[in-house]
């Protein structure tokens, strides 16, 4: 039955939107009538037709972990799609009724989700396509649930590692820049207005001040420029290949990305395992979810020797990008037969890992950039006094 958007307006005149189910659009007018509204406009809801269909990660991982539930309690598809639906609202309401439509005209659910490519991904595509084909759809959905909540925790990780040290350090800049700008040449035009002689760091700071004044907007007019430049080669593969390459060069930030992607790789691997996707197109899958650039062009060679016959092990240890503790992992599980539960002892190792980094990380940048603001205040407050201890030995 398809699902379709609504507006209408009820008895007091207010206007009302929604999704509903009928089988025609005269349909769906009757059942609002019945319901007291008047309708004014009803459209059939298309896959990623501009109407809100796209999902948000966290709202993701509640509709995964809702069809898990509810499917794990024996529901049939297009029963567990409408329960879902039912306790949904906005965008989780419009796709989950979408999906309920597709089903009952007879797509699987893995034709049903490739409607909304914006929303679900290949990997998530892949794994319920492989779960139903394995008659395990129920257990996929719930490790995918688990896969995404953990990607998202993940991901909130980073951010959070990360969200300290950059606002101390954009909230710096203000600051300095409301000192060189305004109060510097107030404090110190006393001094070039007497006459008197000013040490070098005096000098050096009225230079920097005259010129950011003298210049500042065109300098915010390079800064704009430089951004744009910036934003319209930022997905161009040379700038891109380039940047990533660069990246891997920074001590610090290439051990935080070489673990993120690594994990997550590793993580993607054992969930596509358990999904019963065959090796090579679990590989090809994950590669999609590895960001930086060389590390995928690395593991796309990886996926080739494997093609060939190497061993997976073998094949990831090559890249140079593993711990040497993770491959041994994937080695033995590779020995035993326990490939997947060996890949996801590896992820969880690599995800203990990227703690160890983001650790370090945090204890790292934050003192770094105190210390870094710090001197730079301490040297205007310097070049400001010195003058003032000058002029006390003077009068002495």
């Amino acid at each position: 039955m398809p699902a379709f958007h609504y507006q209408a307006l009820s008895a007091n005149h207010r206007t009302e939107k929604g999704v509903l189910q009928a089988d025609t659009p005269r349909a769906a007018r009757a059942a609002l009538r019945e319901r007291g509204l008047t309708p004014l406009n009803v459209v059939l809801v298309e896959a990623d037709s501009g109407h809100g269909t796209r999902l948000s990660a966290t709202m993701l991982v509640l509709l995964t972990r809702q069809l898990a539930t509810l499917f794990g309690a024996g529901l049939p598809l297009d029963e567990v799609l409408a329960a879902a639906a039912e306790g949904a609202d906005g965008s989780m309401r419009t796709v989950t009724l979408a999906l309920r439509a597709r089903v009952m005209e007879g797509s699987s659910l893995a034709q049903a989700l490739a409607e909304f490519p914006a929303t679900f991904s290949p990997l998530y595509r892949g794994s319920v396509a492989a779960g139903e084909q394995a008659g395990r759809l129920g257990v996929v959905l719930a490790q995918l649930a688990a896969h995404l909540e953990a990607r998202d925790v993940l991901r909130r990780r980073v951010i959070a590692a990360l969200a300290y040290p950059i606002l101390l350090l954009f909230f710096a800049l203000l600051v300095v820049s409301g000192l060189m700008l305004y109060v510097v040449p107030e404090v110190t035009g006393v001094f070039v207005r007497n006459g008197q002689s000013l040490p070098w760091a005096t000098r050096t700071l009225l230079a920097i001040s005259a010129g950011l004044q003298a210049g500042v907007w065109w300098l915010l007019a390079l800064l704009l420029a430089a951004l744009a430049g910036l934003m319209a080669s930022w997905r161009r593969p040379a700038f891109e290949r380039w940047r990533h390459r660069s990246w891997l060069r920074v001590p610090l930030l290439s051990r935080l990305l070489i673990a993120l992607d690594s994990a997550r790789y590793a993580r993607t691997l054992a969930l596509l395992g358990a999904s019963a996707v065959p090796l090579l197109d679990a590989m090809n899958l994950a590669n999609a979810t590895v960001a930086n650039r060389q590390l995928r062009d690395a593991l796309s060679h990886a996926a080739a020797r494997v093609r060939e016959g190497a061993p997976l092990a073998q094949a990831l240890a090559g890249t140079g990008w593993f711990p040497p503790l993770a491959l041994r992992l994937i080695a033995s599980g590779e020995r035993a037969g326990r490939l997947d539960a060996m890949l996801d002892e590896a992820a969880a190792q690599l995800e203990r890992e990227l703690d160890t980094v983001l650790s370090v990380l945090m204890a790292a940048l934050g003192p770094v950039v105190i210390i870094a603001v710090g001197g730079l205040v301490l040297f205007i407050v310097l070049a400001i006094l010195l003058p003032i201890f000058q002029l006390n030995q003077l009068v002495r």
